[in-house]
């Protein structure tokens, strides 16, 4: 087997700016503003490795995966996370300061669920398998890991900045909000096709 640089920025290229508009992006961005962003990076980013694993292993089967379950176990999922970052925004300490998810576990794993579930039949775990058919299986898992990776970390950079300026309630609402219209979406992407 040989190792393509090429074949690694091909697949950095395409699944990069396939992701940047994803609903896992804004997922990341807004449980970043709720949680410790390293926390949920290296969960974003280890079910990120999962699903390029699969998608380079088995990438032909994922059509196989009930879409329309998958769709509706994501939307509630993006549901759960707006209830929970609404009343998060309610839920004050003594000195008024609102209290931010921490814990490794906790965040990782609700990091981990979030995306490895939303991300069954992505378009960025489809474009994998077929890159992987084409340019050899090593270096599209290289190239798709570092580009999802890299979205989540923007994203929750971003989400990381807007925390400190803003006050946390006003980005938790928007937060919530952001959850909520992810879920809507979903439940559409599932219904329609």
């Amino acid at each position: 087997m040989t190792f393509d640089p090429l074949a690694i920025i091909t697949a950095f290229g395409l699944i990069f700016l396939a992701e940047l508009p994803d609903k896992t992006m804004f997922a990341s961005l807004a449980m970043g503003t709720r949680m410790r962003p390293l926390y949920v990076w290296f969960g974003t980013s280890t079910a990120f490795i999962v699903h390029v694993a699969i998608a380079v292993g088995a990438g032909s089967l994922l059509g196989l995966l009930p879409d329309m379950a998958v769709k509706l176990v994501s939307a509630a999922l993006f549901a759960f996370g707006a209830v929970v970052l609404l009343r998060g925004g309610d839920d004050d300490d003594e000195d008024g300061a609102a209290r931010t998810v921490t814990g490794f576990w906790p965040v990782y794993t609700t990091a981990f669920m979030a995306v490895f579930i939303s991300e069954w039949g992505d378009l960025t775990q489809i474009t994998t398998a077929n890159l992987a058919a084409t340019n050899g299986w090593l270096p599209t898992a290289v190239g798709s890991a570092a580009a999802l990776m890299s979205v989540s970390a923007l994203a929750l950079l971003v989400g990381r900045f807007i925390a400190q300026r803003v006050p946390l309630k006003t980005v938790q609402r928007f937060g919530a909000l952001c959850m909520a219209a992810l879920a809507v979406w979903t439940l559409i992407e599932a219904f329609t096709g």
